[in-house]
């Protein structure tokens, strides 16, 4: 018997959200639709605050990247873009320092679509503009799904070479970073497991997140020393605080991950680090080596992932008594 297909019911966005503001952005800003922006635009987002104040205006969303801590500002509309919302964009953006815009609308004009097209050709490297239209479909009785098409987006290719050198060329060196990390992303969605793929960039290090604002998994490469690692990289001004409160549970993470680990606190200095480099040594031009290399790199991310993640989300700073040769630093 031939099965039946369903056929699919486009729905007008105001039949479910009546409210921009009220109806749309609260749902938006719900931990499984942010996860779902995020995997779309290739950023793990954690919502940080919504209508919030900048100047005289109020942005809608304000996410961190949660592998780097950068700022990500979505404004949201749910009619096609206008002026008005474009000018506010870039105000939000400027006045938040954010690196990573995000532009949600019914439906782009040419015109407004070339606008951010022409944002990520000219800008630093290190921000994104992302338009993208939203829609809602349903098939028969079934409930409605959002559906969001991505009408512009940065070049990731164009912007890694642009800030390489002057003629836009790759060096040799950062070109085989990028390929390098480009097979680590490779394995990674084969494997499908913790940890999620990430933009490939022309650099000696890449940050995954580990579910939390201020922490980031990195994997590194050194190519002159010929190691590889993976590491827990803790920043924001409870940095200090939360690397000691780990650190106590130092025997028990070593023991969990099955090796033992360098643990930097680095007083004075902004970011603490806890990491397990390769023992071997390590060739990055041996391109024949790199599939055992990237599979190490992928089993401790996941480890790493699996032993800090509770842990680090359990954190709260508070609990951190310094001792006094510590407070007087």
């Amino acid at each position: 018997m031939e099965e039946e297909l369903g056929r699919l019911i486009k729905i007008p966005l105001r039949e479910f959200w009546e409210d921009e503001a009220g109806d749309f952005t609260p749902w938006l800003a719900r931990e499984e639709n942010i996860s779902l922006l995020g995997e779309i635009i290739g950023v793990e987002l954690e919502v940080e605050a919504q209508e919030r104040n900048v100047g005289p205006f109020r942005a809608d969303i304000l996410c961190k990247d949660i592998s780097t801590d950068n700022w990500v500002l979505i404004e949201n509309q749910l009619e096609p873009t206008d002026h008005t919302h474009l000018g506010q964009l870039l105000t939000y953006a400027a006045g938040l320092n954010a690196v990573t815009v995000v532009w949600i609308a019914e439906r782009f004009t040419d015109e407004h679509r070339a606008a951010l097209d022409w944002l990520n050709e000219i800008t630093d490297e290190k921000f994104s503009f992302f338009g993208l239209e939203i829609e809602l479909w349903r098939i028969g009785d079934s409930p409605i799904a959002p559906k969001f098409n991505v009408v512009s987006h940065p070049n990731a290719w164009t912007k890694t070479a642009s800030r390489i050198s002057p003629s836009g060329e790759l060096t040799p060196t950062k070109q085989l970073y990028l390929e390098y990390w480009t097979g680590l992303g490779d394995l990674l969605e084969q494997r499908d497991g913790v940890i999620n793929p990430v933009e490939a960039w022309a650099r000696n290090w890449l940050g995954f997140g580990v579910g939390r604002s201020h922490f980031s998994l990195d994997a590194t490469i050194n190519k002159r020393e010929k190691w590889i690692c993976v590491g827990l990289t803790l920043r924001g001004p409870d940095a200090k605080p939360h690397f000691y409160l780990l650190e106590q549970d130092k025997v028990d993470i070593e023991g969990e991950i099955g090796a033992k680990l360098e643990w930097e606190g680095r007083p004075g200095r902004k970011q603490s680090y806890i990491s397990l480099s390769s023992q071997d040594e390590i060739d990055l031009e041996d391109r024949s080596d790199w599939d055992r290399q990237h599979e190490w790199l992928c089993n401790k991310l996941e480890i790493f992932h699996k032993v800090f993640s509770p842990r680090v989300e359990a954190l709260d700073a508070s609990n951190y008594v310094p001792e006094e040769d510590e407070a007087n630093e």
